[in-house]
């Protein structure tokens, strides 16, 4: 570290041609000249499609896939439209008693005790005042320590707090950036990679292109424009590699960055956000990923990014700089003005040493002082006036084309191609919300989930076991039952028994969604795709599913129990345990939109599952439900199965008899009493009540045990139909979790 003698400026020490030659990169300047004509621009995704076309078509024998030279003047010959980014006076705080709850839906939110002083009112600013400018062409980095804002700053240009919440002005050419247009034109890089494990460099990144590119696009197109980002991202030897998780072995670190940028990127967005996109890389890796953000800035996008400590090589990547410290700008300007900045400010950097190593811990230093950063805050805003960047000069002062224009001219271009999907007759600059249709979207979602399935064979295999295992048990514990008052009770809890064991079967939905409960956040916080689409494909793709565990169930236990009822009662028995399996599983999806932990959502699905067996009628009739309990009777899920399947195996005809005569004796203390002496009681009770009963007389049929155990509300199939219903009615409970629960802003 740095000792601070004093906060009092030195003299300035004089910084000699010599110091600069270092932070020159041989193949580019580390600052970009603004007055020179901007003819050096890499080309678009588009035009890199268009080249990968006329490769494939110059010669037969070419090689499939070409490593583009990005480089290269001739790659772009018309001038690609300007953008500028302004930010002025962003401002943010937080209420301290604001906690993080199990429910939040935030994954980037930062716990607010690493940012910032706390306030006498109870709050803490995490922006303070904040103005910056970035243009495309350059990439624009924020530092500072951990906790001093740098991600705040980046959520809140890309549209990631509330408007209520956040003060200040964001504009683009001018014009303030609307959320809905920003959705469309921008992209975000979460610091963690959300991939699915399971699916190989190529395939992700097709499937992005599925979401993102509009379906006027043909499908070859979209996999020669696949073929040019991942040339772009040089990507090409992990192309058909898995992701990989901690059991799968899968593609680097670096590379899974890579793949990252590459989802959000594959529509070539004008403005691209990323949060900390070099963290936990090694040296190579991390340059290797800077690298790849420099190209897709030279391609004409706007490239804004937080990191926490760049390297050598790194920096002389990088265009402009913002210095954070407790949510105040300490520095705003170009890498190679900061020996200047911080000599006038007395605080020389010495030769040799790395500069942005050199000011954070300078930063650092002067955060422990009594004083804080407060004179060095005040130091770059008079610096800032002395120093307008010339780049806002020129752009002001020259011919500016409006946001409107300009958006139309880069869709001209081949960049954002989602916004090409105009076919109703609006200008190109009217940027549709969403690439495609509902049916579309649903399609590639479907895709995708059954491309994981498949690859994943052993969670299908595992429920598939439990299912069977259950109904192995099931089919010999109940075998055979017969039509006697045993028979009858037995058949009750095998009901209760069989029912409430495909709710609970569901259970393991839970962590499918949480699984992905991030990446779904990622790809809908930017328009890939709507929420509905999601819902609707995932309730689909797991028909089948459903369907083979209902058939698998109903086989094993059926005949092997001895139910009633024919094809006939098969086949509604068979219905019944889909619609629960149905039920069920909408039940767990729509807890798994709400609760966020795994372990917490079993706790909630066990406990609630209980309860609804308890209120379903088997352990206690709904004629002895008390009042003030009833109404979660007619809640209980389980409740309309059960029902269905008892009225389904003692309502059928001709009527079963399962208690005659001497059998009405059973279960009662004359139960042991012999044979003989219960054909006198029948006897006895003949004259008494002037009824004939012989040891052949049905006293109770199917009916009467409906009515002993309060089934007479409803008919079966009507209960088929409330089960089916509930399915439905959760999943759209879902649907409005997702809508409303997974904004991915914060408050």
């Amino acid at each position: 570290m740095h000792a601070v003698s004093s906060l009092q400026p030195t003299p300035p020490k004089q910084v000699s041609h010599h110091d600069m030659l270092p932070f020159f990169n041989q193949s580019m300047e580390l600052v970009p000249n603004p007055l020179k004509t901007r003819t050096r621009h890499s080309p678009t995704l588009g035009e890199l499609l268009k080249r990968v076309e006329d490769a494939q078509n110059d010669s037969n024998n070419a090689q499939p896939h070409h490593v583009l030279d990005l480089s290269s003047p001739s790659c772009s010959t018309t001038l690609p439209p300007p953008f500028f980014l302004s930010f002025t006076n962003l401002t943010y705080s937080v209420k301290l008693n604001q906690k993080l709850t199990c429910f939040s839906s935030n994954q980037n939110s930062l716990p607010i005790d690493q940012e910032t002083e706390t306030k006498p009112n109870g709050t803490k600013i995490l922006l303070n005042n904040i103005s910056g400018e970035a243009r495309d062409g350059e990439i624009m980095a924020v530092l500072g320590a951990s906790g001093s804002g740098k991600s705040t700053l980046i959520d809140a240009l890309a549209d990631r707090i509330s408007k209520e919440s956040l003060k200040g002005t964001v504009t683009l050419n001018g014009d303030v950036l609307e959320s809905s247009l920003q959705k469309v034109i921008s992209a975000y890089v979460m610091q963690d990679d959300l991939l699915f494990p399971m699916l190989t460099v190529e395939e992700t990144l097709m499937f992005s292109a599925e979401f993102r590119l509009p379906r006027s696009l043909s499908k070859s197109k979209k996999k020669a424009r696949v073929q040019a980002l991942i040339d772009q991202l040089g990507l090409r030897n992990a192309a058909s590699t898995v992701i990989g998780d901690e059991g799968h072995r899968g593609v680097s670190g670096g590379e899974r960055r890579r793949v990252s940028i590459g989802t959000d990127i594959i529509h070539d967005p004008i403005i691209l956000f990323l949060d900390e996109p070099t963290s936990g890389l090694d040296s190579t890796s991390a340059y290797m990923v800077v690298k790849v953000l420099q190209r897709i800035a030279q391609s004409g996008s706007i490239v804004m990014m937080s990191v926490h400590q760049p390297s050598y090589r790194i920096l002389g990547l990088l265009d402009r700089l913002i210095f954070l410290s407790h949510g105040q700008t300490v520095y705003s300007g170009s890498p190679a003005s900061i020996p200047s900045f911080f000599s006038q400010f007395g605080h020389p950097i010495p030769e040799n040493e790395n500069r942005t190593e050199f000011a954070l811990d300078l930063i650092r230093e002067l955060e422990e002082t009594q004083g804080g950063t407060k004179g060095l805050v005040e130091f770059n805003k008079t610096w800032q006036l002395k120093n307008q960047p010339l780049s806002a000069k020129v752009f002001n002062n020259g011919a500016k084309l409006s946001l409107k224009d300009a958006i139309s001219a880069s869709i001209s271009r081949g960049k954002l191609v989602s916004g090409t999907n105009s076919g109703n007759g609006k200008s190109t600059a009217s940027v549709a919300t969403f690439a495609n249709p509902f049916w579309i979207e649903m399609a590639v979602i479907g895709k995708r989930s059954l491309t994981n399935s498949r690859r994943m064979p052993e969670l299908f295999g595992i429920r598939l076991g439990a299912v069977l295992v259950t109904g192995g048990i099931l089919a010999t514990i109940f075998y055979h039952l017969d039509d006697s008052p045993k028979g009858v009770q037995e058949r009750l809890g095998f009901f209760a028994f069989a029912m409430s064991t495909t709710f609970y079967t569901c259970a393991e939905a839970i962590p499918v969604f949480l699984q992905e409960r991030y990446i779904f956040m990622r790809e809908t916080a930017y328009n890939a795709y709507r929420r509905s689409s999601y819902v609707l494909a995932h309730s689909i793709i797991s028909l089948p599913a459903l369907v083979f565990l209902s058939f698998t169930f109903a086989v094993t236990t059926f005949w092997s129990v001895g139910l009633a009822g024919g094809t006939s009662g098969f086949l509604f028995y068979f219905l019944t345990i889909l619609a629960s399996f149905w039920a069920g599983s909408s039940f767990v999806t729509f807890l798994s939109g709400v609760v966020s932990h795994v372990m917490l959502g079993f706790t909630v699905v066990v406990a609630i599952m209980a309860y609804f067996l308890l209120f379903s009628g088997f352990f206690i009739s709904r004629d002895r439900i008390p009042p003030y309990w009833i109404w979660f009777h007619y809640l209980s899920l389980v409740k309309y199965p059960f029902e269905g399947v008892l009225q389904n195996e003692f309502d059928i005809n001709p009527p079963r008899c399962f208690v005659r005569g001497i059998q009405m004796f059973d279960n009662t203390p004359l139960g042991d009493v012999p044979g003989s002496l219960k054909v006198e009681l029948l006897k006895s009770m003949s004259r008494t009540l002037g009824i004939n009963i012989t040891s052949d007389t049905c006293v109770v049929t199917g009916e009467d045990v409906l009515k002993q155990q309060g089934v007479t509300q409803l008919s079966k199939w009507n209960c088929l139909f409330i089960t089916i219903a509930w399915g439905f009615f959760f999943r759209f409970l879902f649907y409005l979790a997702l809508l409303f629960g997974s904004k991915n802003k914060r408050k």
